[in-house]
């Protein structure tokens, strides 16, 4: 089967743009999409997952090449392919220091493009399926992971990481079951995650009337290196039964983080700070999904907003969500090959702050 390369058309000139989009559509079975600006490219980036970006050089406001560095941080395995009439000397030398991965000169091929493209677009998916993390949160009602965690989430799907949701209710007590389960797969497709919903009772969560071992088997289905999941210092009974019941199902997943609920105590006391600059939007996308809640204090843009800013203050970061950590495990150093000369004497898995 033919795999479909995803390519982001950087060009405010209308022809030009139209060029690049049939060739790369016709010559090179692409998903191509078109924006004019170098903000409105930063904003499809963060939105959705590209395999290559081409983009000129001269375009109103930023150029192409000032944003490199943004383009770099939103997904750090994206080509950047500069196609440009306006070559200089200078131009080169940035696009270099840039870390742009190819800079070619108009009048060129579209044949050439369209390889260079396809050779890069393969390049960064291989690099991604490298280094593809799976990932697994876990809320007891629909919009808890997204009010925890909805920006990490949207951080992971920019990397290219596999993500799942595990709803453990229908959140009967905060509205109709129907229309929140409607809601938490929209709020899912956001990101691009998996969503398991499952039938448990609102604010009747047991951790041994069955939902430890639920935990157990999704986490046996996804095999997760992460999970986010609710706090110990909360309000709400479902929420502590579900921080019960994963550190059990849970308890050989290398990384656990709990992220802070509106009914989080003030005995919550994270030491992990997620960048969420550039995500935020998509987090106030999937909890707008939620339109039956759309009435609730903390589901306002603003206090979401305020809330990631306040938390800022002990981050470089100017929005961040907060995030407790029970475990941060990881080998640093593969184990030797069962056949190794020395086997047996290499070191074991070591702890590390995440």
């Amino acid at each position: 089967m033919v795999q479909t390369f995803r390519a982001l058309v950087l060009e405010d000139d209308p022809d030009a743009a139209t060029l690049l989009r049939v060739a790369l559509e016709r010559h090179g079975g692409f998903d191509v999409d078109t924006v004019v600006s170098a903000e409105d490219a930063l904003a499809a980036l963060r939105a959705r997952t590209y395999d290559v970006l081409l983009s000129d050089i001269e375009l109103p406001g930023r150029s192409g090449l000032d944003i490199i560095p943004e383009v770099r941080t939103i997904d750090p395995t994206l080509p950047v392919m500069i196609v440009t009439a306006y070559p200089t000397f200078d131009h080169a030398v940035e696009a270099l220091r840039g870390a742009a991965d190819e800079f070619l000169v108009k009048p060129v091929s579209t044949a050439l493009i369209v390889r260079r493209a396809g050779e890069l677009a393969e390049r960064a998916r291989a690099e991604r399926a490298s280094s593809r993390e799976r990932v697994l949160a876990i809320g007891a009602h629909p919009d808890d992971v997204e009010i925890g965690v909805g920006g990490t989430l949207a951080a992971h799907a920019a990397a290219g990481d596999e993500l799942a949701v595990l709803t453990l209710s229908g959140g009967a007590v905060g509205g109709a079951v129907s229309a929140r389960r409607s809601e938490a797969a929209a709020a899912a497709a956001v990101v691009g995650a998996r969503l398991i919903h499952l039938d448990f009772p609102d604010t009747r969560l047991d951790p041994a009337g069955g939902v430890i071992t639920a935990i157990e088997e999704v986490v046996a289905e996804v095999e997760p290196v992460r999970i986010y999941t609710h706090g110990v210092h909360d309000r709400h009974q479902d929420h502590r039964a579900v921080h019960e019941a994963v550190q059990v199902a849970a308890r050989a997943v290398p990384g656990l983080w709990c992220f802070q609920s509106p009914s989080s105590t003030v005995a919550f006391a994270p030491n992990r700070f997620v960048d969420i600059d550039g995500f935020l939007d998509t987090k106030l996308e999937m909890l707008a999904a939620y339109e039956s809640q759309r009435h609730r204090d903390y589901m306002q843009p603003d206090v979401v907003r305020a809330a990631a800013r306040y938390w800022s203050r002990f981050s470089p970061a100017g929005l961040v969500e907060p995030l407790e950590t029970v475990r941060a495990a990881e080998a640093l150093i593969p184990p030797p090959a069962p056949d190794a000369t020395y086997a047996g004497q290499g070191h074991g898995p070591l702890d590390a702050a995440d």
